[in-house]
Order: structure tokens, then C-alpha cells, then sequence
């Protein structure tokens, strides 16, 4: 019972954390300053309970009857929504401090203190999601959690492209919880109990478990952000305040893979075709995800769609768990599993460093156009080191934590070619050259982003030269930065919770299935990095260690083309760099280009541009729904004359059709 007082109480303090932010106006820093002590402490407070209830035997926090219909309200902790806390809390905390530098109360007013209310109810929504173990309850703080984030969506609500995206991320949440509804009541059937069911207690092979599975599939999918249902992420991830985004992209979305995880793990007996679903969903996001990433010139739109990406990741690793469970592959299940729940956990970790890297450089320029950055390494070196290692992680390389969450996949993968599979399944193996494909192209976008953004020279002149941030938005980078590092060197710290998340999963047949401890030795993990980092240093150190003028005097001057110097526009730009990979996926990219070619001796001035709209939101959506519009506007004018004889004929019309289908 302390637990779940503790708990609870941590929650409270995180939902209310922004309140003295907004009601101390005239005292605005220290309001913030409050608002943020009161963040930390329910940080705290919720990481003790958290911890405490992963590495226990799984019990109910709280069973509190109450007169609302579908069972009483259950509270519980395991090892599975420990995993998913942990990022969210780290994520959530980095964030508050964030702001203090990002957007002060001294810089934008009352907007600061509305920004951290909402910031506050949806970080204590996404550490109260996974204790629910009610589909009431966890319903009703679904909704506190999508109604939060529309109004962190709208703070510059002035802007016309903000206004479109939250209420894009509006409309697509509804629909998805819509989904969460039927899905609840199909799980609820003739009892009317919406309390979670205990793990592996119900059959997977009944047309109601496939119709709940679909349910599921596109209700929190919708929120994860699987391709096509991705189509609002992009343009709510751009234009949400860099630190929202990185609550948002890190851990908001990952409430999506919880609830598909979570409505797997109720059932045993799987059917082979919901592996297969996931694991297709899985490929086709991570490699869309990054090619549509590749061709964006706004910066965090680039990496919105690198969620995407990292969804399909995830996505890769459970579908292997599922086929693992239908085909009785137990290692299978282990690795897959593994590497799907530690890549929640990673990604939350360097997307969240990349947003708030992203965030401290338009910060310093004021825009979000790659194309206008450069030469930035000089004058933000510490955001530069931050944002690299944020990208040497999501590119899945080591010693950073991408690259071991993506090993136990692609362990997962090839097991599944053990002796004596049979031919449906060992198709699973067709996953790695998609996993692999998706981290060169992965690879290729962030040396593009890294190249443009902080190497050469200045593209254009700022009102205000770019300088470095402040230490408040300096050190949340910097801790996300170790929490990366520390999984690449260790990642046998947290094994035991990935081995208890899979315990949770599994419910009583995770007995029989071995630990991940004994499938992959992450020991030679740490060793390797460490080698690697000692050979980097031994490699730095060695050229450090010559004079620098006897390397001036040994490189000679580079043939400039007849030019004494250089200009900006004589570099790559985000454009012409991706040019050729855009180019072999244009088939599913449908981009704009304007291809201006130099012809001739003494051309005329020639620009290249490529745009590329989301094919789903933009080429597809948009226009039935205005081609719907068209066709409601005719019908209204045509049935709706104003004649009160037909309205009365129109009722007559559909009580009779009523009457027929109640015979």
C-alpha cells in the first residue's frame, strides 16, 4: 500500500507541477524554478516505484471499488511497464529543465507557464498508462494524454501550419481511440469486466481475439506512428516546442507499442498471420520511414520520420517474438522481445537528444531549414558533440546504445534459420537485409544532417550570429548523451529488466523460455566498445602529437577551380546531397523536383529543388477528403431544397427502412 501511495503521489506532483508556472505571472522564474523542483521530485518519487514494482513479483498496486461500470480500478507494476517508464521519466525531467533555457517565461509570457500545465499532465499521463490495468481507466487517461498534447501542439497557435498540425494530431487520435473503444468491449464480451486479462490466459486463435488483435493493431498504432497511419507525426513532431517534440517523439508515441505489446502478451495460441502483420508493418515503416526522412529539408521533420523509422524497428523484433511464440521458438521470443524492448528504451534515449540538439540550433538561427545552417561546429561545439553521438546512435553504431538494442534483432533474425525450420517461417530471414538497409540509409541521412548543419561554412547571415546554449539546455543534453553511452559500454545493466519484461509478457510459459543472458553475450559488447573507444583515443592522441606547423608545411593548397576562395553555395546542399538515394525511391516518395540543369558554354542560373510531401497526408488524404466535401456540399443542396413535404417524406423513408431491419 506505501507503493501505491508513493506512486500515486508521484503522479500528482508531475500532473501539477505546472500549476506555479502559470498562477505566478509577475514572479515568472520563480515559478519556473518551482514548477521545475516539483517536476524532479515526482520524477523521483515515480522512479523508486517503478523500480521496485519491475524487479518484484507482479501484484496489484491498488483495488479500489467504485460505482462505475466495467470493474474496479486496478493499479499495477511489472517488469513490461517498468520499461516503458524509465525513458519517460528521464525524458520527462530532461525536458523540464530544458525549457528553463529554451522558451523562459521572461522571453514568452504567460505562453511558458500553459506550455509547462500541459507539460506536466501529459508526462504524469505516460507514467500513469502503464500501471492501468483497467480498459476504463486507461481510456480516460488515453484521452487527458491526447487533449494534452494538442494544447503543448498549439502554443505559437498565431502560426497557420500549427494549428493544421494539432488539429491533423487531433482528428487522427480520436480515431484511433475509437478503435481502443470497440477493441475494449470485444475484450470485455458478455461479462462487462474491462480488467485487464492476466497474461496468456486467453486463446489467440478465435475470430474475436483476430478482430481485438486489428483493433488493437490500428488503435494504438495509429499512435506509435506505423506507416500509414503516420501520416500527423511528421508536421505535430515539427512544430511542437523542441523539448515537447522530444517527450513526444521519445516516449508519447512508445504508449502506442505498450498497448500492442501489452494486448499481445493476453493471449496464447497466436496465429502465424499476426506475426507476419507486425513484422511486414515493421519492415515497410523503418525503410519508408527513413527515405521520406532522407528527402526532408526541415530538421525536425527529418527526425519525425525518423521515428517512424525506429517504430518499424521495434515493430521487426515483436513481430519476431510472435512468429517465435506461434512456431514454439523460445529463443526466438527471447531475442526478438529483447531487442524490440530495449529499442523502446534507446530510442527514447538519442531521438530525445536529437530533438533537443535540433531545438538548441534554432534556438541560436531562428529557422528549421537545413539548408540555412553551417559552419555551426565553430560556434556551437558543445550542441555539435551532443547532437553527433545522438546520431552515431540512431545510425545503430557502436559503442552506442542503437547498436545493441539492433544486434539482439538481428540475433532474433538468424536464429530463426536453426535446423529444421520450415519454410514459412525461415522467411523471417528476409527482415535483415531490410534491417540492414535501414541503417546505411539511417547512416547516410545523418552524415547529411551532421555535414550541413555544423561542418564548411555559413550558408547565411543571421541578424543574430549563432552562438552556444545555455547551460540549462546544455545539460539535459549532456545527461542523455551518458544515458546513450552507458548502454553501449553496459548493456548488461539492464538485461535483468528486459528479462523481467519478458517474464511479464509471457506470463506463466516464460518458465520455459531461456534467458536473454544466455543467447547473447553482451559482456563482449562492453569489451569491444571499450577497444573501440580506446582505439579512437590512441588514434587522436597520435596525431595530436605532431607539430602543427610541420603538417601545414606538409599539406599542399587544394586547385580551386580558378577561385581564390570559396563560396556558401559552392557546398552540398541537403538537397543535392540525398539527390541519387531520393532518386531510387521515388517510386514511393513522390516528390516535386525542380531540376534546373547548366547547359551549354555560358549557362544561365540553374537551381535544383526537390520537395517532398507526405504521399499519405498530402497526396492522399487531403484531396478525397476535399473530393468528399464536393460531394456532401451537392447532396446537401440537392435533398436539402427547404420543401417541408420532403423532409417529411425523408422521415416516413428511413422509419420504414428501421422498421425492416428490426423484422
Amino acid at each position: 500500500m506505501v507503493m501505491a501511495e508513493l506512486f500515486l503521489a508521484a503522479v500528482i506532483l508531475i500532473g501539477c507541477s505546472g500549476l506555479p508556472a502559470l498562477a505566478m505571472g509577475r514572479y515568472g522564474r520563480l515559478g519556473e524554478m518551482i514548477s521545475v523542483i516539483l517536476l524532479l521530485l515526482g520524477v523521483s518519487l515515480a522512479l523508486v516505484a517503478s523500480l521496485a514494482g519491475g524487479f518484484q513479483t507482479p501484484a496489484p498496486l491498488l483495488i479500489l471499488e467504485w460505482a462505475h461500470p466495467g470493474g474496479p480500478l486496478i493499479l499495477e507494476l511489472d517488469g513490461l511497464s517498468t520499461i516503458f517508464q524509465l525513458p519517460a521519466l528521464l525524458v520527462l525531467a530532461m525536458g523540464g529543465i530544458y525549457g528553463l533555457g529554451y522558451l523562459p517565461q521572461a522571453k514568452v509570457g504567460l505562453t511558458a507557464g500553459r506550455l509547462r500545465l500541459f507539460y506536466g499532465i501529459l508526462g504524469a499521463t505516460i507514467v500513469f498508462l502503464p500501471a492501468c490495468r483497467n480498459g476504463l481507466v486507461f481510456l480516460m487517461a488515453w484521452e487527458i494524454m491526447a487533449l494534452s498534447c494538442f494544447f503543448l501542439l498549439l502554443t505559437e497557435q498565431k502560426e497557420k501550419e500549427t494549428r493544421r498540425a494539432a488539429f491533423v494530431y487531433l482528428v487522427a487520435t480520436h480515431i484511433g481511440t475509437l478503435a481502443l473503444f470497440g477493441m475494449f468491449v470485444l475484450l470485455a464480451g458478455s461479462s462487462g469486466d474491462l480488467a485487464f486479462p492476466q497474461a496468456a490466459t486467453l486463446q489467440g486463435t478465435t475470430v474475436q481475439a483476430g478482430a481485438i488483435f486489428l483493433l488493437a493493431l490500428f488503435g494504438f498504432g495509429m499512435k506509435a506512428g506505423v506507416m500509414p497511419f503516420h501520416f500527423w507525426l511528421p508536421a505535430a513532431h515539427a512544430q511542437a516546442p523542441s523539448h515537447v517534440s522530444a517527450l513526444m517523439s521519445g516516449v508519447m508515441i512508445k504508449m502506442g507499442i505498450y498497448g500492442i505489446v501489452r494486448v499481445t502478451s493476453f493471449y496464447i495460441n497466436l496465429p502465424a498471420w499476426w506475426g507476419w502483420t507486425i513484422l511486414v508493418l515493421g519492415v515497410i515503416s523503418a525503410i519508408m520511414g527513413v527515405a521520406f526522412a532522407l528527402a526532408q529539408h526541415d530538421i525536425k521533420r527529418l527526425l519525425a520520420y525518423h521515428s517512424v523509422e525506429n517504430i518499424g524497428i521495434i515493430l521487426i523484433g515483436l513481430g519476431c517474438a510472435l512468429l517465435g511464440q506461434t512456431f514454439n521458438y523460445p529463443s526466438l521470443v527471447a531475442l526478438g522481445l529483447a531487442g524490440a524492448l530495449l529499442h523502446v528504451v534507446n530510442h527514447g534515449l538519442f531521438k530525445s537528444l536529437l530533438f533537443l540538439g535540433a531545438g538548441s540550433v534554432i534556438h541560436a538561427t531562428g529557422t528549421r531549414t537545413i539548408d540555412h545552417y553551417g559552419g555551426l561546429l565553430k560556434t556551437m561545439p558543445r550542441t555539435a558533440f551532443f547532437f553527433l553521438g545522438g546520431a552515431v546512435a540512431i545510425s545503430g553504431l557502436p559503442p552506442f546504445n542503437g547498436f545493441v538494442s539492433e544486434w539482439l534483432i538481428y540475433l532474433g533474425l538468424l536464429h530463426s534459420q536453426t535446423e529444421g525450420a520450415h519454410f514459412p517461417f525461415s522467411l523471417v530471414v528476409l527482415a535483415v537485409p531490410a534491417l540492414a538497409m535501414t541503417g546505411a540509409l539511417a547512416l547516410a541521412c545523418f552524415v547529411k544532417v551532421f555535414g550541413v548543419t555544423f561542418l564548411g561554412t555559413a550558408r547565411k547571415e543571421f541578424a543574430v550570429p549563432p552562438h552556444e546554449s545555455p547551460r540549462t539546455m546544455l545539460l539535459p543534453m549532456g545527461v542523455l548523451f551518458l544515458g546513450c553511452l552507458t548502454i553501449g559500454l553496459m548493456p548488461w545493466i539492464i538485461v535483468p529488466l528486459l528479462e523481467r519484461g519478458i517474464g511479464s509478457w509471457l506470463g506463466a510459459a516464460s518458465v520455459a523460455t531461456p534467458l536473454v543472458s544466455t543467447l547473447a553475450p553482451v559482456t563482449w559488447i562492453s569489451l569491444g566498445a571499450a577497444l573501440l573507444i580506446g582505439l579512437s583515443l590512441a588514434v587522436w592522441r597520435w596525431q595530436r602529437s605532431f607539430p602543427e606547423e610541420s603538417c601545414q608545411q606538409q599539406r599542399p593548397t587544394t586547385w580551386g577551380c580558378g577561385y581564390i576562395k570559396g563560396t556558401p553555395r559552392m557546398q552540398y546542399t541537403a538537397s543535392s546531397f540525398a539527390e541519387q538515394l531520393v532518386h531510387l525511391f521515388r517510386w514511393g516518395l513522390w516528390s516535386d523536383i525542380s531540376d534546373g540543369r547548366a547547359i551549354g558554354f555560358f549557362p544561365s542560373v540553374a537551381h535544383f529543388a526537390i520537395h517532398t510531401p507526405d504521399v499519405f497526408l498530402d497526396r492522399l488524404l487531403y484531396p478525397a477528403s476535399r473530393a468528399l466535401t464536393r460531394v456532401a456540399f451537392r447532396l446537401r443542396s440537392f435533398f436539402h431544397q427547404g420543401w417541408l413535404n420532403v423532409y417529411l417524406l425523408y422521415t416516413a423513408i428511413t422509419l420504414c427502412l428501421l422498421l425492416i431491419w428490426l423484422m
